[in-house]
């Protein structure tokens, strides 16, 4: 079965949600474009041997092993050195 898209100003195209699911391409997944002639691409996947890990997921995790401070804490010590 083929799929047709169309190719916008800014150089972007939509890959079907059929394709999408069957190969299971998600936001954020690298495509590899390879031009195979004049009038024909190959696109592949991109697949990792090693998952990257979420740089989202130390998100305030050093915030669990100290007190809080208070922004009144934080002016007086950034002020300290101020004549």
């Amino acid at each position: 079965m083929s799929d047709k898209t169309t190719v916008t100003e800014r150089g972007q195209t939509a890959i079907p949600a059929r394709i999408r699911r069957e190969t299971g391409v998600t936001p954020g997944t690298e495509l590899v474009w390879e031009v195979v002639g004049p009038d024909e691409w190959r696109v592949n996947v991109v697949r990792e041997h090693a998952s990257k890990p979420d740089p989202r997921a130390m998100r305030g995790f050093s915030r669990r092993f100290r007190a809080p401070r208070r922004t009144a804490d934080w002016m007086r010590e950034l002020r300290a050195g101020e004549p």
